[in-house]
């Protein structure tokens, strides 16, 4: 391991790969910033280029940077404008939205940009200590624990649904669960639920549904309500704030620490990721908070958003695991650099550590390296980003509404999307009017075409559902899924009889 790493060294501080990770993350930062180009289209599209290098280490380098450059930078326009244009980012919207929308829009994107650093750090340091032992790790999850693990991915609903809401959460979770059933099956070629619409029939995507619950109808809510602010509250549009106090830097500490942990264990599961990853770190954050501190999330809690942003960054640097050591790819992202990697004429797989240690290692370093330019590069910017909230509303709705729908488009090519982003938009407003938490929603419609094809694979396998009872990891991470339901349920049903106590003695 030690000489890999001297190796590995020597290669990521040459001149051209300090450039390739610079270059990478300043475009993967842009990208990330605008809603509906996510890493795997940049990514898709530089894959030309990269191969062009003609070094293996260097295009690695490159198109790593440019992943983990658009989760670090995807956090800026869920934060200033409510449109989470990558998955992984869409929970750093529920608090960071409301941060910015208080004020606070210099401090929430410092506080993300610290945590991202951070998340990603840990997330480099235990990939280098760890990786060879993980690789085993990974082998034991089969599509029986990846059901479960998506069972306990949807048990996140809980952190989302507010005081007496978990009802409306769990119907908002099964309408989302329906809604990834539309299009073609993994395991039967048959088109389901789509009117006879062809467009219909690879399903409805992500980026047009992210942006019809979160940025559509926030922009909708700024026309109809003028009184409703999205420039800074009370401070019109001034940028003030942007430095963490002592007391909030020693209140996320524990936060980041946790989740750069978890959220890297998380990334390495293939199939699993920085979108499970930021769900359950947001959730494990909120049910682990005191009282007071619950009543935060969702209103601009500086923890709600440190979690998710923390757990990404972690978990992105963690997917390199089943990439690099076992030659699997843990996402749609992953599967492209896997694509990348074999047309270089690199094979990876156990043997990459020992055939090619500079390509595995320098990867690596690389990304550490990566996370350093990332905040160097983001915290001088934060000033000039936050400024988007002081343009005003009358140039601000049309920003929003031109990025949305720009986003929507590419992300198919397919102009029904347009109509598809509208209809959904406007029951998405209908729903919040009705106090309907529209997270849920998305958690289920992104686990949900998951869950179904583990959950097939698993029945087919094991000829019905006796494998909970045969895999032990399966059973005790269904266990776990159902205490991530139960303990809020009772924690709050405690509170109440508590307040009720106390009611009764006054």
């Amino acid at each position: 391991m030690l000489e890999g790493l001297m190796i590995g060294l020597s290669t990521a501080f040459s001149v051209t790969n300090i450039l390739m990770v610079i270059g990478g993350c300043l475009i993967g930062t842009f990208i990330g910033m605008l809603p509906g180009l996510g890493p795997m289209s940049i990514i898709a599209i530089m894959i030309p280029v990269a191969i062009t290098l003609g070094d293996p280490s260097a295009a690695l380098i490159l198109l790593a940077g440019v992943y983990y450059g658009a989760i670090f930078g995807g956090s800026t326009s869920s934060i200033l404008l409510n449109a989470p244009g990558v998955a992984g980012t869409v929970a750093s919207s529920f608090d960071g939205y409301p941060m910015a929308r208080a004020g606070m829009a210099g401090k929430a994107l410092t506080i993300a940009a610290i945590s991202s650093f951070m998340g990603g750090t840990v997330g480099a340091i235990l990939l280098m200590v760890f990786a060879p032992m993980l690789s085993t790790v990974a082998l034991l999850f089969h599509s029986a624990e990846y059901f479960a693990l998506m069972v306990v991915g949807l048990s996140a609903i809980a952190a989302f649904a507010g005081t007496g809401n978990v009802a409306k959460a769990l119907m908002m979770t099964l309408l989302g669960l329906m809604m990834a059933t539309v299009g073609e099956g993994a395991l039967f070629n048959m088109p389901r639920f789509t009117m006879g619409l062809m467009d219909l029939q690879s399903g409805l995507s992500f980026i047009t549904l992210a942006m019809a619950m979160f940025a559509l109808p926030e922009a909708i809510f700024l026309v109809m309500n003028p009184g409703r602010s999205a420039q800074g509250g009370e401070n019109g549009g001034k940028i003030t704030g942007l430095r963490i106090t002592g007391q909030e830097a020693r209140k996320i500490a524990p936060v980041i620490g946790r989740q750069s942990i978890q959220g890297f264990f998380i990334g390495v599961l293939p199939g699993a990721g920085a979108t499970i990853a930021s769900f359950l770190g947001y959730a494990v954050e909120r049910n682990i908070a005191t009282e007071e501190e619950q009543k935060e999330f969702g209103k601009g809690s500086i923890k709600g958003l440190a979690a998710p942003e923390t757990a990404n960054n972690a978990a992105c640097t963690g997917s390199f695991v089943p990439l690099l050591t076992l030659g699997i790819p843990g996402s749609g992202t992953t599967a492209i650099l896997l694509g990348a990697l074999i047309a270089l004429n690199v094979t990876p797989g156990p043997r990459l550590m020992i055939d090619s240690p500079h390509i595995f290692w320098a990867v690596i370093i690389s990304m550490y390296i990566g996370n350093l330019v990332l905040l160097v590069l983001n915290l001088p910017l934060i000033p000039y980003i936050a400024k988007v909230l002081s343009i005003p509303r009358n140039y601000l709705i049309p920003f929003i509404l031109f990025f949305t729908l720009m986003g929507s488009y590419i992300g198919q090519n397919n102009a029904t999307e347009l109509l598809i982003l509208v209809g959904f938009g406007i029951c998405a407003t209908v729903l919040r009017f009705a106090d309907y938490p529209l997270a849920p929603l998305l958690i289920g419609f992104i686990l949900g075409r998951m869950l179904e094809d583990n959950f097939a694979r698993s029945m087919q396998l094991y000829d019905g559902i006796s494998f909970i009872l045969d895999r032990p990891m399966t059973l005790g991470l269904l266990v776990l899924a159902a205490l991530l339901v139960i303990v809020p349920s009772y924690r709050a049903r405690r509170a109440r009889a508590r307040a009720a106590g106390v009611a009764d003695g006054d």
